[in-house]
């Protein structure tokens, strides 16, 4: 089964990796942070686009009571995020601390529009923390528990 990131997430990941590939074009302090960010960000950014926001394809049919076997596929994704969430968070730092010298930097230049996609960019940062990984870890709980569930009535 093919899980596919959920359009407005793919279409938030675009927008950003678009306004970052901007502040990287500013030249100077800003140029120079926004291109570190970036380094940091593209793997992070993979990471997520093949792990963690797939399986929130499933969080609409799963709300809905909706089940297939095929769906099992998915406990692939969410036991790696699950593995490799400690990393994941480990690198919202490092990105959050790039964030942050690339508003200073920003902010210095005078470059508001970069020192408002800084601060969102955190505040995504912080709403995949809080909703994203946590929904996606909780879409393969569902899954092994109504694989558990379809086991028992079959014995």
């Amino acid at each position: 089964m093919k899980f596919t990131i959920p359009h407005p997430l793919q279409h938030e990941h675009e927008v950003l990796h678009d306004r970052l590939r901007q502040a990287t074009q500013a030249g100077g302090e800003v140029g120079e942070a926004a291109k570190m960010l970036a380094r940091l960000m593209h793997p992070h950014f993979v990471k997520e686009d093949q792990i963690a926001l797939p399986p929130l394809s499933l969080l609409a049919v799963l709300a809905r009571g909706e089940w297939t076997a095929e769906m099992a596929e998915v406990l692939t994704l969410t036991d790696q995020l699950e593995a490799e969430l400690p990393l994941m968070l480990a690198e919202h730092q490092t990105i959050v601390a790039a964030l942050n010298t690339l508003r200073e930097a920003a902010a210095r230049a005078g470059r508001t529009e970069i020192v408002a996609f800084a601060e969102e960019l955190v505040e995504h940062a912080r709403t995949e923390e809080e909703v994203m990984y946590p929904a996606a870890v909780l879409v393969g709980q569902v899954v092994r528990e109504r694989l558990g569930q379809r086991a028992r009535a079959s014995t």
